[in-house]
């Protein structure tokens, strides 16, 4: 009887079943049932009905880790012939697995949790970093001193002046891929993991530049016109570049002043889920914030779904923007030029400032906790008693009324 490929139902592992000398074998490969693993499970499948035909089948040349070696020992061969065919890979999936096959599978197995912005970045430093270095060595063959190896590498990238391109904070994220790659790899192939001891590269994290409130009163009366509601949203919200260039009508709730962040936009693809589960909140509309919102929907309600657009009434493009807009806007004010994502930072600067809640900070950015206010923003902390936004008014007020 010939051996035939299954799957097991409970956790859709791949395994060879066969009758060999009148005993029923079913030998688990260690991998998920998925088009790239039929491939690698039919050559070694090929294999095995190969040797039970010409009458060498040797069960522990075929599945060394086997189980039944226990049971029935080195049924087939004598030991003198397995002597003889020990020129055969000691495990032949393992061997047959490189890293790139095993690569594309973890891609397809963990393409349904992610978001589509996070897919393409996982593939690009696949095929941009790991597959360059590692794509045809047998998964199972990587060792700790690879993965260091492969690290030195990245960090030998110059550019035309011979600085390095790939900064610590970079090639922790390019390590990190391979690292969830081998974790997974090492549940398969019951291998050793090789990031065994291998931590982070130390990396300090840029200092944040907000805008002083001056500043920002000073950018939304010189910007045009038509963005000056687009930064007034972006300056007293905190809502990030793909949040509030997604953002749609539907989501602004003027009865119960709030924005509710529920879609981002991506490199000009609309995602339904936002960047983290705590980025799926509702921010309270200041007066300043409720205001310009009205004063959007006079003038685009009716052309698009999205409160911020263009002139054909489709989603704006943040690079055209930044490049049209923003980076003239600050050198025509003589300020120091800064990512838009500034205007982020300045929001949580400005919470602080005037004694909001960090809970209640916390809470209108979409972090988990407050322990990114204490570490990014610990300096501009000097008064906490306000819990409700109020602070905030009164310090717009002021400043206004000066």
């Amino acid at each position: 009887m010939l051996a035939k490929l299954s799957v097991r139902k409970d956790n859709n592992i791949l395994f060879i079943e066969f009758i060999y000398q009148g005993i029923r074998f079913r030998e688990h490969l260690g991998i998920k049932d998925t088009r790239n693993n039929r491939k690698i499970a039919k050559l070694k499948l090929d294999k095995v009905n190969t040797s039970l035909l010409d009458g060498d089948f040797d069960l522990q040349i075929h599945f060394p880790n086997s189980k039944n070696l226990e049971k029935f020992g080195t049924i087939g061969l004598d030991k003198s012939a397995l002597q003889a065919r020990q020129v055969r890979s000691s495990n032949e999936v393992d061997s047959i697995v490189t890293f790139r096959i095993f690569t594309k599978t973890w891609l397809d197995e963990n393409d349904v949790r992610w978001r589509e912005s996070h897919r393409l970045n996982q593939v690009s430093i696949i095929k941009k970093y790991l597959f360059p270095k590692l794509a045809e060595r047998p998964i199972c063959d990587i060792q700790r001193q690879d993965v260091l190896s492969f690290r030195g590498w990245l960090a030998t990238h110059l550019d035309d002046k011979g600085e390095r391109t790939l900064g610590n904070g970079r090639i922790n994220k390019i390590m990190a891929t391979l690292r969830a790659i081998l974790n997974e790899a090492t549940i398969r192939f019951d291998m050793r993991n090789p990031f065994r001891g291998i931590k982070q590269l130390k990396n300090t994290p840029p200092d944040i530049n907000p805008f002083t409130l001056q500043e920002v009163f000073c950018i939304l009366k010189a910007v045009r016109p038509d963005y000056k509601q687009y930064y007034t949203v972006r300056f007293f919200t905190g809502m990030r570049t793909g949040e509030i260039d997604g953002l749609k009508w539907k989501y602004v709730d003027f009865e119960r002043r709030v924005i509710q962040i529920r879609e981002t936009i991506v490199d000009g693809r609309q995602e339904a889920n936002a960047k983290t589960d705590q980025s799926i909140r509702d921010i309270a509309m200041s007066d300043k914030v409720f205001d310009a919102l009205q004063a959007q929907g006079k003038a685009a309600k009716i052309l698009s779904e999205y409160v911020f657009c263009n002139l054909q009434g489709k989603a704006l493009t943040h690079r055209n923007v930044t490049r049209r807009v923003w980076y003239p806007l600050l050198a025509t004010l003589k300020l120091h030029p800064r990512k838009p994502y500034q205007t982020r930072h300045t929001a949580a600067t400005l919470w602080l400032a005037s004694g909001e809640s960090p809970e209640w900070i916390a809470k209108q950015l979409g972090h988990a906790n407050t322990m990114m206010l204490f570490t990014v923003y610990s300096r501009y902390v000097p008064n906490l008693t306000r819990q409700d936004g109020s602070a905030f008014e009164s310090l717009l007020e002021k400043h206004l009324g000066e």
